[in-house]
């Protein structure tokens, strides 16, 4: 199995959740699809989709639910199929 890390695209404040209201997109140990919405990038009041680029699962979350992030930043582990 390989590892890989879901990084930042750009800076902005990260969201694992989809609304204040709603449940985490993802938890560890979730199991995703390639393409899959994992989180949020919300820059200047838009947002932008983090998904997932392999089949795989969710090994550990690494950013906390609004947080500031730059771009490259790690968001995930994906343990890859």
């Amino acid at each position: 199995m390989v590892t890989e890390q879901i990084q930042s695209p750009m800076p902005g404040v990260f969201y694992r959740r989809p609304d204040p209201e709603e449940d985490d997109f993802v938890k560890e140990g979730d199991n995703v699809s390639e393409g899959d919405v994992v989180g949020l990038v919300g820059v200047m009041k838009n947002f932008h989709d983090i998904t997932a680029p392999a089949d795989g699962t969710i090994a550990e979350i690494l950013a906390e639910n609004e947080q500031e992030v730059d771009a490259g930043d790690d968001l995930f582990v994906l343990e890859a199929e």
